[in-house]
Formats: structure tokens, sequence, C-alpha cells
């Protein structure tokens, strides 16, 4: 299979990948598709830790423009994610690997609290980490929970898995010839508003270090290559990138 150009990554997936083609909630053959995916990068002796968005569920952001109290509306979109986790957790599983769900909420019954610790040891331990519940505050989005734990537990990488190949220069759908970009520093993409997480993501990770590498994971094999250290997708990195 090769080996791996990296020892712990942090994967960070959008609620949506979930969906499928069914445009809401859970497809389970996209679940297992992505537990073999994740599992097949396991095999090559990666530490993995996982952040799943719930916009599949739910957004406390849109609950909240149609009047719904921001903060009970980013809770909610708390429990989303936790749905998600214990979905992925399940099919993992079931492909032979221990995983354990880590929540920034109390959820006892059914998830670890969070504890950087106890995550790290897990990783080491050969687990998969999958951390739920986002930063468990409100205000903050999936992307930022995703920033945030992968300084905590130290990875080498952030892995923004999406539905587009990379970061182009301008949204691709909108704008005719807008490029994809191989590689742009955080500056550009906070300067110039690309869409690769949000601002408070890109600063967390500019001010630690933390190589964001976004790519398409609807492709079958992209996780893979990607921790393999394929050039794929777009790297985000201090300096140097394109303007």
């Amino acid at each position: 299979m090769g080996e791996a150009a990296y020892k712990r990554i942090l994967l960070k997936m959008s609620g949506e990948v979930l969906e499928g083609t069914q445009g809401f909630g859970i497809d389970p053959s996209v679940v297992k598709r992505l537990a073999k995916e994740i599992v097949d990068v396991h095999k090559l002796g990666v530490e993995i830790g996982i952040v799943i968005g719930g916009g599949n569920i739910f957004r406390g952001v849109s609950g909240s423009k149609q009047g719904l109290d921001r903060v009970t509306g980013d809770y909610m979109g708390m429990l989303a994610t936790l749905i998600n986790c214990l979905s992925l957790q399940d099919a993992i599983e079931k492909e032979g690997v221990p995983t354990r769900v880590m929540s920034a909420i109390e959820v006892k019954e059914v998830a670890e609290p969070f504890i950087k610790r106890r995550a790290v040891r897990h990783l080491e331990k050969g687990r998969i980490v999958i951390f739920g519940a986002g930063t468990g505050n409100p205000f903050f989005t999936t992307d930022t929970a995703a920033a945030l734990r992968a300084i905590e537990i130290n990875a080498q990488v952030l892995l923004k898995a999406t539905k587009v190949d990379g970061v182009y220069t301008a949204d691709p759908v909108k704008v005719k010839g807008a490029e994809l970009l191989k590689e742009v520093d955080y500056m550009t993409v906070l300067k110039h508003g690309l869409k690769v997480m949000d601002s408070t993501a890109i600063s967390l990770s500019m001010d630690n270090s933390l190589d964001i590498i976004v790519f398409n994971i609807k492709k079958e094999g992209n996780l893979l290559r990607v921790v393999k250290g394929e050039k794929i997708g777009t790297k985000v990195i201090k300096g140097g990138g394109n303007d």
C-alpha cells in the first residue's frame, strides 16, 4: 500500500458528505465507503482523529435565520454532529478498528468527555478518535473545532475533506475560468475570503503553523492518496503561497 507521509492526522468532514445524493440525513452506503477508506489509512500505521460537522441534520446558523435563538441552535447543531459521529464509529468498528467518540459536551451514555491526554492515549493505542459536539461552545464552527483538536493532539496536518477538488481563486460554479490553487498561504485566504474554512479556524491554524490540505473526499481513494503525500487538492501553508 506504500508509506504514509504523516504519522498523525486530523480529518475534517462536513456533515453534507454523509448525505450522499439524498440531500439530507445519513446515507449508510456513503458512511460504509468512508469507513473503509479511513481504515485503509489506519492500516498504514497512521493515527487518526476525526471531526464531523452536522449540516446534513441541522445547522445552528440556518436555524437562527428562521428565528431560533442562536445559542439554542448551535447546541442543536452540536447534537447533530454526535449523531454523525456515532454512525461513523459503528461503520469503522464493523471494519475491525476500535473507535472512540469523545464529546465536548457531556453525553456519557454514548461518548467519552474530551480530555486531551486520554485522546492522545487512544491514538497511541491504535484507536481512531472521533471528536463530536464541536468545541462545546456556541458561535464556533466545526472547522474551528477541527483546527483546535488538531493542535491539541499535535496532528501534523489537518485534512479538510470537501465535495470540490480544492481551493479556487473564485467560486468555479459562478465564475468562468476560476483556477484551482495548488498552494496558498493563510494570509491570502483571509485577505481574499477564499472558501477554505472560516476565518477563526484559519487564524488558529496560522498562529500554530498547522498545514491544511483541502481535497475532494467524494473521489474514491483520494484520502489515501493525500496521506501518502500525493499532490492533490490545495495545501494551505504559512507564507509563499499564491496572491
